[in-house]
């Protein structure tokens, strides 16, 4: 529908007041520079995911300009896997336009926040694991993408299976916590994706990395792993890809809560 239907129809009467917003909010365009970029700034509202500014094939002006026009329309905003030789000097740019800008542990992925006190949380909480200490960086992609969505993450790192003991601790707080779902990030084998699934009665995304060598590196053997699993309820997403993990599950715990699409203000 155009904006002269929308309109039309919430006069008559024939459209609620939320489903005017969800409409409108999909020609909701923010346009950054001379064709540098197109902000999709409606799509937390309608789809409960936010917009993620993708850091690869970006030069550092170009990432803080895009980030300085997300966040005067929203509170925060993702950015993921920035070169590593400019995360330093964005990050101080950032914080010198009064910004906080939160790094995940051994990542590129930063979340930056326009007023951190104001922190929104739907009541949703997620689970991350990590294999090993190899699998941090994936796993905090998760973590930022899940706090952006007012989610609450339990994490535990390396509690992989070549130590099985050390993933019962982190397993009884999870369950214990009522989590909605558990990303959990495996390189080498992938094999603990499986096992996790096997535990529980939530739903599990696996995320193979690119942690491994020999036959199967670059995370091929942990994908291959996780998808010919035979434990029920596990879903898998694609290598390293612990964006898409984190925002998958933070749409299922949002989901359980009631508030894809409402956030409370604590």
């Amino acid at each position: 529908m155009d904006l002269k239907t929308i309109l039309e129809k919430f006069a008559k009467g024939e459209l609620a007041l939320e489903e005017v917003h969800k409409q409108i909010s999909i020609h909701s365009i923010e346009h950054v520079g001379d064709n540098l970029a197109k902000l999709d700034v409606g799509r937390d509202f309608r789809k409960g995911v936010p917009e993620v500014v993708l850091g690869e094939g970006k030069q550092s002006s170009e990432i803080v300009r895009i980030v300085l026009s997300a966040v005067r329309i929203k509170e925060n905003v993702v950015v993921s896997r920035i070169r590593r030789e400019d995360l330093s000097n964005i990050c101080k740019t950032l914080k010198k336009k009064n910004l906080h800008v939160e790094v995940g542990k051994s990542s590129t992925t930063i979340l930056v926040k326009a007023n951190p006190k104001a922190k929104q949380r739907t009541g949703g909480r997620i689970g991350i694991l990590s294999a090993g200490t190899s699998d941090i960086g994936v796993a905090e992609e998760a973590r930022l993408m899940a706090e952006a969505m007012g989610c609450a993450a339990i994490a535990y790192y390396d509690v992989g299976i070549a130590g099985l003991h050390r993933l019962l601790p982190a397993m009884q707080k999870m369950i214990s916590a009522d989590v909605g779902a558990i990303v959990v990030i495996a390189g080498m084998e992938g094999a603990l994706a499986s096992v996790v699934s096997s535990m529980v009665n939530v739903p599990v995304i696996g995320v193979p990395t690119s942690v491994g060598y020999g036959f199967g590196s670059a995370g091929i053997a942990a994908l291959s792993c996780m998808l010919q699993s035979c434990a029920f309820g596990l879903a898998v997403v694609n290598i390293d890809n612990g964006v898409g993990a984190g925002a998958f599950a933070a749409l299922i715990a949002n989901r359980i809560q009631g508030n894809l699409f409402r956030a409370k203000t604590s």
